[in-house]
């Protein structure tokens, strides 16, 4: 049987942690947040865990991980 590709999109956006969980980024933190007060971009620092109805269909997508 051929090796499977991985996607290499999804590769690049999600994380593997050690216990399992996949981690992203919070989106739209490039520009415009000057007008953001300091709560909001903090809490766009942080990474966030994938909701696990999504989990499945992502570790298809990388299957070596």
């Amino acid at each position: 049987m051929p090796k499977l590709k991985t996607y290499q999109a999804a590769a690049k956006r999600v994380s593997l942690t050690k216990t399992g969980k996949l981690m992203r980024r919070k989106a739209g933190q490039d520009h415009f947040n000057a007008r953001e007060d300091g709560k909001t971009g903090r809490i766009k620092r942080r990474d966030l865990t994938i909701a696990s109805a999504d989990k499945k269909n992502i570790q298809n997508l990388l299957p070596y991980r």
